[in-house]
């Protein structure tokens, strides 16, 4: 079974829910698929078993003792990554997007294309089961094709360990990433908070898990911020017969077990939070 826990916006507690979720689990691979600010590792801090570089694509470098400083690359970039000081061209690698263009039109063949192998994929093993995350390097691209690599090694050890749990804690938002976490899997736990901008994104994720024919369950999180917008929420996933398996309350524990490196669940086990995540659990998972 595989099951993406994901929200609309950031700052819902995504990942302080799937980190209880993981707890709860006797043996799960558990993939951090948010690779642009993975964090779940800080949380269970994994042993580093595997590291594989993942290339997401290619930067122009310059070779000066070929470079005459003409200008006819800086000329062409349509993305404005090639500037010129003091008559002296240089590429801004943020900026620029592999297109080899540059590469192409340099008359002294100063210009080549060279591999971005900045970015990581590691896995190990955490105290719960098994543990896969990415990194993608500041500025490099393929966001979506690095958590494909991500699940691929998930499933990869999954079956090796023969593992039935693959639990995945997706990034925010509805763009290529969440899309390249939810394919394929079993079910959705979409994470919401009772707030305009996450009410107006759950609807969107909600639209999405459908467009992809996936079932999706819903649990509120501080849910007793904003009890009007929290009756909102609830009115409209009846209306879309979608399951609330769980409404957690506004709680500082979360933070307290965060700073102690644990899950709520193993930080605060007999609190309110944890009771209901451990129901909660049980309607996802069982």
């Amino acid at each position: 079974m595989q099951i993406a826990v994901i929200s609309g916006k950031g700052g819902t507690g995504k990942s302080s829910i799937t980190a209880a979720l993981a707890s709860l689990s006797q043996r799960i691979v558990l993939v951090d698929c948010d690779v642009d600010a993975s964090n779940l590792y800080l949380l269970f801090n994994p042993t580093h078993e595997e590291e594989e570089s993942f290339v997401g694509g290619e930067k122009a470098v310059i070779n000066y003792d070929l470079c005459t400083h003409c200008g006819i690359c800086m000329q062409h970039c349509r993305f404005d990554a090639i500037t010129e000081t003091n008559g002296h061209i240089k590429i801004e690698e943020i900026f620029c997007d592999g297109c080899h263009l540059c590469s192409r039109i340099c008359p002294e063949q100063a210009i080549r294309m060279i591999e971005e192998k900045n970015s990581r994929y590691y896995a190990g093993s955490f105290r719960n089961g098994k543990m896969v995350y990415g990194r993608l390097a500041p500025g490099e691209e393929n966001t979506g094709l690095l958590v494909n690599k991500v699940r691929e090694k998930a499933k990869e050890i999954a079956k090796k360990e023969s593992i039935d749990f693959i639990l995945l804690d997706g990034p925010p938002g509805i763009s290529c990433p969440l899309l390249s976490t939810i394919t394929g899997v079993d079910k959705v736990l979409i994470v919401t908070e009772p707030s305009l901008s996450a009410l107006h994104d759950l609807e969107r994720v909600i639209e999405t898990a459908r467009n992809f024919e996936i079932k999706a369950d819903i649990l509120i999180n501080k849910y007793d911020l904003n009890t009007e917008i929290t009756e909102h929420i609830q009115k409209r996933a009846k209306e879309l017969a979608i399951e609330i398996v769980a409404m957690i309350p506004y709680e500082p524990l979360f933070v307290k077990a965060m700073i102690q490196q644990q899950s709520i669940v193993e930080y605060a086990p007999h609190s309110e939070s944890s009771q209901l995540l451990r129901n909660a659990y049980k309607k996802i998972v069982e």
